[in-house]
C-alpha cells in the first residue's frame, strides 16, 4: 500500500520539493516530459543519465507505443538514487485497413526504396547530435496556423501490410505560405528534395529534441544557421510523396518519435 500511494502521490504533482524535481509535460505515449533538478543532482531515464544545462534542466520523449510506466531516477550530491515512477496514458490511434491496393504500392521499386533508405540515414544523423542548447525548454507555438488534415500515430494497413505510421501532424495551407520557428535552435540538415519528404528541414533545439519539417516548396535558412522562435525558416509545398501542400510537422528526441501536437496544445482560430 506504501508503494502505492508513492506511485499515486508521483502521479497527482509535478513538482517534488524533497528531492528538487521539477516536471512538466504529457504522460501519455507521444508525449514530451521537461524537467529540472539541482544542479549539483544527475537523473536517469532508461538506464542512461540525461544530459543537465546549466540551470539543471532536462528532456526526453515517450514513443508512440511507450510501455504503460515509466520511471526517472534522481541522483544527489550525496549520491542516494530515489526512483520517481509514473504512469503513462496509452492511446488509441486511427488505423485504415485498405485491401485491393496494386501491388506496386505495396512494393515500390528496389531503387527507389534504396534512395529512401540513404536519405532516411541523412536525416536520423541529423537528429543524433546531443547540442547543450536550451531552446528545448521554451514555450512551443504552431509554425503556422490552418486545418489539421493528419495527426500523429495515425496508421494503414494496404492489403494486410502496415504502412509505417504517420509521426507528425499535417497542416494544410496553400503553396508559398511562411513557416516560422516553434521554439529557437540550429539547423542540421537542409534537403531542397528528398523521395518521401521533398523538402526537408530539421532544428535542433538541444538535448537532442529537433523538430522535422517536410514537403516544402522552399528553405529560407541554411546547415547550421542559429533559429530563433517565430523566425521565418520555409515556405509550405507539395514536394516529395506529398497528394496536396501542407506542412507536415514531426518532432524527435533522438530516435524517439513524439507528438508535435502536446507541446503545443490546440490549434489557435486562423
Amino acid at each position: 500500500m506504501k508503494r502505492l500511494c508513492l506511485l499515486l502521490l508521483c502521479l497527482s504533482f509535478s513538482s517534488f520539493p524533497a528531492f528538487g524535481l521539477e516536471l512538466r509535460g504529457n504522460w501519455q505515449q507521444g508525449g514530451v516530459i521537461i524537467g529540472k533538478v539541482p544542479a549539483a543532482s544527475q537523473i536517469e531515464y532508461r538506464g542512461k543519465k540525461l544530459h543537465l544545462s546549466s540551470e539543471g534542466e532536462f528532456v526526453f520523449g515517450l514513443g508512440r507505443d511507450a510501455a504503460g510506466h515509466a520511471s526517472l531516477i534522481v541522483i544527489d550530491s550525496n549520491g542516494q538514487r530515489t526512483e520517481h515512477k509514473f504512469a503513462v496514458k496509452q492511446r488509441d490511434y486511427n488505423i485504415q485497413r485498405v485491401t485491393g491496393v496494386p501491388q506496386q504500392t505495396v512494393e515500390p521499386d528496389p531503387k527507389q526504396v534504396e534512395r529512401a533508405r540513404r536519405e532516411a540515414q541523412m536525416a536520423a544523423d541529423a537528429r543524433k547530435g546531443d547540442l547543450p542548447l536550451r531552446f528545448f525548454a521554451q514555450s512551443f507555438v504552431w509554425p503556422l496556423t490552418g486545418p489539421i488534415t493528419g495527426v500523429y500515430g495515425s496508421q494503414r494497413v494496404y492489403n494486410g501490410v502496415p504502412n509505417s505510421p504517420h509521426y507528425g501532424v499535417d497542416i494544410a495551407r496553400p503553396v508559398g505560405t511562411l513557416v516560422t520557428a516553434p521554439a529557437g535552435g540550429v539547423v542540421t540538415l537542409v534537403h531542397p528534395d528528398m523521395f518521401f519528404s521533398g523538402g526537408t528541414l530539421i532544428i535542433d533545439h538541444g538535448h537532442g529534441l529537433s523538430s522535422t519539417f517536410i514537403h516544402l516548396s522552399e528553405i529560407l535558412v541554411k546547415q547550421g544557421d542559429e533559429i530563433a522562435q517565430g523566425q521565418a525558416i520555409a515556405k509550405v509545398g507539395k514536394t516529395g510523396r506529398a497528394t496536396g501542400p501542407h506542412l507536415d510537422w514531426r518532432m524527435n528526441w533522438f530516435e524517439e518519435r513524439v507528438d508535435p501536437q502536446l507541446l503545443v496544445g490546440a490549434m489557435p482560430a486562423h
